[in-house]
């Protein structure tokens, strides 16, 4: 890179790059592709990787590259996860040795490697090889060493090792994005007996758009934890860790479900995938939490079989703060995990019904993964009563589990604008009726 480019790079930290891609003419001795990768990438560093943005003279990728890097808050996770002894019963290969058989952008490498005794990063595109060598020294990681070559080979040429990182690329050759794993480069169901065989952990991680009942299916005994990685209550990453199954390892015939949102976590074991339950449940109901069988509680969960009597109750009014119940809306990990049936266990809070994904109890229960609020107006869908429960209101936050119109369908119907303190849950209950649930956040 030369000085005028390097200049043009810092005088134009800030600048929208679409108006500088006009300047080619007025800069003639600036490589203003490569500026511009730079502005944009330090732009785009600055919310995900604040660290590398802090870092001067940080080479940045084209923008595909950029996209598709881990942002630093998930690989601060993978970093914990592939730690050189995550739990003490680990066994490790010594010394410790971290491979990262896709290197890529580097992001993920450049968390993952801290506290291992020797680092690889094993790419095949000669560029993100030289990005990686100059980055990696600036990051001060003396213990990196960088191989361009094809991951598979190097994986087919390696002794035992501690952990070993794929992520493969969710791209095929025309450019569009692939889920399924069989469908990535390199194909892990291929390689999942060698990739064992290789490493005491193997770390993969996976399109959040994949089922991970599917995931498991494909890779079978070989997956020991699943774990489901959300920022900001947005899911980011699906993350498998592989190991050769021992005969002593009673918790294999479980898997270890792991569903994160930024510092919160539940954990729950997935028993032959389709059956489900908490980790630290022992019991059908451990929890006193939620379990009372009040009136306000039974109005909003009545029993299938109850129709008739609850039509007038269900909907009802309710009307002191002080016995409403609260209602628990699941982060997306939870969601995308759907370990509902773990979640009333071990919080000991109720379902409103099978496909709304909406919880409620009568206590409070502040430790439940997700949002909380308190029920203030329960009512039907009729014109009389939503009038009523919705008098001076005139904007509102409004979500929609399990109800047969949109959001955009039911605001305009309300005549409510987005927004205020106020927030309104369409859904359906047990008895299959459709309400609205007047809420206010805790």
């Amino acid at each position: 890179m030369n000085e005028q480019t390097r200049d043009f790079i810092r005088e134009n930290a800030d600048k929208d790059i679409r108006l500088l891609a006009l300047s080619a003419k007025k800069n003639p001795d600036v490589d203003l592709s490569f500026a511009l990768d730079q502005i944009a990438g330090r732009q785009t560093a600055r919310q995900k990787l604040p660290s590398w943005a802090a870092t001067d003279d940080i080479v940045y990728p084209p923008h595909l590259s950029m996209e598709q890097c881990s942002s630093e808050q998930t690989a601060r996770y993978k970093m914990k996860l592939s730690s050189p002894n995550p739990h003490p019963s680990s066994k490790l290969s010594h010394p410790s040795s971290l491979i990262d058989l896709t290197g890529g952008f580097g992001v993920d490498f450049s968390f993952m490697s801290r506290g291992f005794e020797r680092a690889v990063y094993v790419e095949r595109l000669e560029n993100l090889c030289d990005i990686a060598r100059h980055n990696f020294a600036l990051l001060g990681m003396n213990n990196a060493e960088v191989v361009c070559g094809d991951g598979v080979d190097y994986l087919k040429s390696l002794d035992r090792v501690s952990v070993i990182y794929l992520d493969p690329a969710r791209r095929n050759e025309h450019g569009g994005k692939t889920y399924a794993i069989s469908d990535c480069t390199p194909d892990v169901i291929e390689l999942k007996d060698l990739l064992i065989q290789k490493a005491d952990r193997v770390i993969v991680k996976l399109s959040p758009m994949l089922d991970w009942h599917k995931a498991i299916s494909d890779l079978g005994d070989a997956v020991a934890e699943v774990h489901i990685v959300s920022v900001d209550n947005e899911c980011k990453e699906l993350l498998l860790v592989m190991q050769l199954p021992e005969a002593e390892d009673v918790s294999r015939k479980a898997v270890k479900v792991v569903c994160v949102n930024n510092e919160e976590e539940f954990v729950f074991r997935s028993e032959g995938v389709k059956e489900c339950r908490s980790e630290n449940c022992l019991t059908p109901n451990p929890s006193p939490k939620g379990e009372g069988s009040s009136n306000k509680l039974s109005s909003l969960i009545p029993h299938p079989s109850s129709t008739e009597s609850t039509n007038s109750s269900t909907c009802q009014l309710v009307n002191s703060s002080t016995e409403s119940p609260f209602l628990y809306e699941p982060n997306a990990s939870i969601m995308k995990a759907g370990c509902f049936s773990a979640i009333e266990q071990t919080f000991g809070v109720k379902q409103l019904e099978r496909n709304s994904h909406l919880f409620v109890s009568e206590s409070f229960v502040e430790d439940f993964p997700g949002r909380k609020f308190r029920i203030r107006t329960v009512t039907k869908m009729n014109k009389k009563d939503i009038k009523k429960a919705l008098s001076g209101i005139d904007k509102a936050n409004i979500s929609v589990r399990n109800f047969p119109i949109s959001v955009a369908e039911l605001r305009k119907r309300l005549k409510i604008k987005e927004g205020g303190s106020d927030y309104i849950f369409a859904t359906t209950l047990i008895d299959k009726s459709h309400v609205l649930l007047l809420c206010s956040r805790l």
